[in-house]
């Protein structure tokens, strides 16, 4: 989907939750992971920080939105399994993420701490089952977010926290995998904590594999050593739990040497990128069929990227020669939509319009440029690349669930600009 490591340069060939929980598949989600984890063990990667089993009930959430399947817990307990169940058959290790579950936030844990604010009876309801899900399907890993949810961990994120660890994870859902850290620089711990003592609470709490992001700098590593000797030998971190992390380690790492087929081998039954493509065409939704789109003019209106998602193109670029592409750049003031609206319409007389945005729903100005457009032009066509949350007064409404190169190549075959 958007967030793409391997595919950085081009965007990924395969849809994301969003688009999958959209066509509602659970054998077509088994079909895409069980492709992507065959790509990642093609490259020597055998752990898939992935899926994202958050219920994605905040409409706002800037972190989570398109890395859900859904804002049904059911749903996204399908797909949960169904995305375990397909990485782990290519011999990859799933870690379900954000336990206890991201997707009620307003806020990113990558710049502070969050709370959920949620009673433990609805967070068994609402947030706990696909985390149930995957578990009952075999999921290999779980990673705790930097979340706070009072009632369950007080002033701790859940990622420090023995009672969200190993209470309700380990002891309630029963979970005997490997608990692997979100990444310690995040400000939601970095700032309250510091990396050094923030990896010895969570050690303490029941972690057993400390995560670290690409701007971590082999300084903090070492630190973190020091401190957990530091804490073991003064009694703070008690040296049985680290004897624990190491087994529960060396049970991932015998796994490991056992599971899944040899990418190597022809016969290993491969779904294949393509099946990325079969997706993104299933998870197009259009609300009429839009009419001949010869020589169209294209405005893209840019959303903000989050750390997660990072710097990743999109868009119908590929497809659209660039002298016919407007591309306005992620924060757009609203005192500015009339003069964006207004060079759109002189670019597109007499040409057929198509506007692309990224869950307008977020962005009051986006939403002020496509109901000014719509005014002048309710023969143009709105393609939404996030979720589609928010609909337009006029035209023709496309809808990706999703901004990777798959979505947008399947919005580019319904609008004639590819060939399906």
């Amino acid at each position: 989907g958007d967030v793409t490591r391997i595919a950085h340069l081009a965007g990924s060939p395969y849809p994301g939750n969003a688009a999958l929980g959209a066509v509602d598949d659970a054998a077509l989600t088994a079909a895409v992971h069980q492709a992507l984890g065959q790509d990642l063990a093609a490259l020597g990667i055998n752990v898939n920080l992935a899926p994202s089993v958050d219920v994605n009930t905040a409409a706002d959430n800037p972190v989570i939105g398109i890395r859900s399947f859904g804002s049904d817990p059911d749903l996204v307990a399908r797909h949960a399994a169904a995305a375990v169940r397909g990485l782990q058959a290519a011999g990859v290790a799933a870690c379900a993420k954000h336990f206890p579950g991201h997707g009620s936030t307003s806020a990113d844990s990558h710049h502070g701490i969050v709370t959920v604010q949620a009673s433990l009876d609805l967070l068994r309801r609402r947030d706990l089952p696909p985390f149930s899900a995957a578990i009952a399907a075999g999921v290999r890993g779980v990673m705790p977010g930097h979340l706070r949810v009072p009632e369950l961990t007080g002033d701790a994120p859940a990622t420090l926290s023995a009672a969200a660890l190993n209470g309700l994870l380990r002891g309630e859902l029963g979970f005997t995998g490997v608990i692997i850290s979100d990444a310690l620089e995040m400000r939601a711990v970095s700032d309250l904590y510091g990396i050094p003592e923030a990896a010895v609470l969570a050690v303490a709490a029941g972690t057993d594999l400390l995560c670290f992001g690409r701007d971590a700098a082999e300084d903090s590593y070492l630190a973190v050593r020091r401190a957990l000797s530091e804490a073991v030998a003064s009694g703070r971190l008690p040296a049985e739990r680290l004897a624990e992390a190491q087994q529960n380690v060396a049970r991932l790492r015998d796994w490991l040497a056992g599971a899944g087929p040899d990418p190597a081998d022809p016969s290993a039954g491969r779904p294949g990128a393509h099946v990325g493509l079969v997706a993104a065409r299933r998870a197009v939704r259009a609300s009429a069929a839009p009419g001949p789109l010869a020589d169209p003019v294209v405005v893209e209106l840019g959303a903000q990227e989050n750390i997660a998602v990072g710097d990743v193109p999109w868009g119908l670029r590929p497809w659209v020669p660039a002298a016919s592409i407007q591309r306005v750049p992620a924060g757009l003031a609203v005192s500015a939509a009339t003069a964006v609206a207004g060079e759109a319409l002189t670019r597109a007389a007499g040409r057929p319009l198509i506007v692309v945005v990224r869950d307008a729903h977020r962005y009051p100005a986006v939403r002020a440029v496509v109901s000014e457009l719509a005014a002048a032009r309710p023969d143009m066509v709105v393609l939404e690349m996030g979720l589609p949350l928010w609909v337009p007064p006029a035209g023709v409404h496309l809808a990706t669930y999703g901004a990777a190169r798959a979505n947008a190549q399947a919005a580019a075959e319904v609008l004639g600009l590819a060939r399906a």
